[in-house]
């Protein structure tokens, strides 16, 4: 029990720490409220239409798409990093991971699930 005293103290300085930041701040921040600090932002052009605007079903299927396969990328770098213990096993272990992640690269090609159309 003793040995989860300083997990338990370190998660309530976190906490103690966390709210005293954000109370501290909403006391000593200025409120000058105008248009301009109420405006949207982004890189310094002007926004263009409504900000609740629809995206089609196109833009999350590429979004989901580029995680999966940015999530499936990290995977490489492990493999690299113990490629020599790995020895052939590994070799053919991830080259039947690129495989899979080429086969799923060309259905979606086929697919046209990445053209914005």
């Amino acid at each position: 029990m003793t040995e989860y005293v300083p997990v338990l103290l370190f998660l309530l300085v976190a906490i103690g720490f966390a709210g005293g930041t954000i109370g501290l701040s909403s006391l000593i921040v200025p409120r000058r409220r105008n248009a301009v600090k109420n405006s949207s932002y982004e890189c310094g052009v002007e926004p263009v239409g409504d900000a609740l605007q629809r995206f089609t079903v196109k833009f999350y299927l590429v979004a989901v798409l580029f995680i999966l396969f940015d999530i499936e990328a990290v995977f490489l770098y492990p493999w690299a990093v113990t490629f020599r213990r790995l020895g052939l096993y590994g070799l053919i272990e991830m080259a039947l991971f690129i495989v899979i992640l080429f086969v799923g690269y060309v259905y979606l090609l086929r697919k046209r699930a990445l053209e914005w159309d």
